[in-house]
């Protein structure tokens, strides 16, 4: 298989990935809602967010296949450590959250704040996952362009995103 094929092959499973996280959010979403007092926050940038993600797949393929850029084999592996290090990461914090992971905003009153997993070391590490990866995937194969747009608008998205979610959780007032 070329670099282009592996590459190929590699964001077609990041995205089956993906999938697989939006089925997790579905069924934990549904059941967040259902608790007594649950709301959600920050429903005006998540189309955005859907955007800027499906984007990222979308873009990183359209600029390997047209641009065909020359790879550097270090530049390749160093880039897919990080993305399968994010992964993992991500994956630490869909099993730390558990029933409360989800890719919405949603306060469910009385639920105390997680404070194991990797948030015993960060406020909000799935984020630095995301950051991590949205730069490391297209530069497996040397998709520049795709990771300096992506690291951007991902930055402002975030921006908003964190706001949401820290004032949300500012009205969960205890700890585990």
């Amino acid at each position: 298989m070329t670099g282009l094929g592996f590459f190929t092959v590699l964001v077609a499973l990041v995205g089956l990935e993906r999938l697989a996280e939006l089925v997790v959010s579905k069924r934990n979403a549904a059941w967040s809602l259902e608790q007594p007092g649950a709301f959600e926050t920050g429903r005006g940038h998540y189309p955005v967010m859907v955007v800027l993600h499906t984007g990222l797949l979308v873009g990183m393929l359209v600029e390997a296949w047209v641009v065909r850029p020359e790879v550097a084999p270090a530049l390749a592996a160093t880039m897919l450590v990080l993305v399968v290090a994010s992964q993992a990461l991500r994956w630490w914090c869909i099993a730390t959250l558990g029933r409360r992971w989800n890719t919405r905003v949603i306060v469910v009153p009385g639920l105390p704040l997680v404070r194991s997993g990797p948030y015993r070391y960060l406020s909000h590490p799935n984020y630095v996952a995301v950051v991590v990866e949205g730069f490391a995937l297209p530069l497996v194969h040397a998709a520049w362009v795709t990771a300096l747009v992506f690291t951007v608008a991902n930055a402002v998205l975030l921006s908003v995103r964190l706001r949401v979610e820290n004032a949300a959780l500012a009205t969960v007032t205890s700890a585990a």
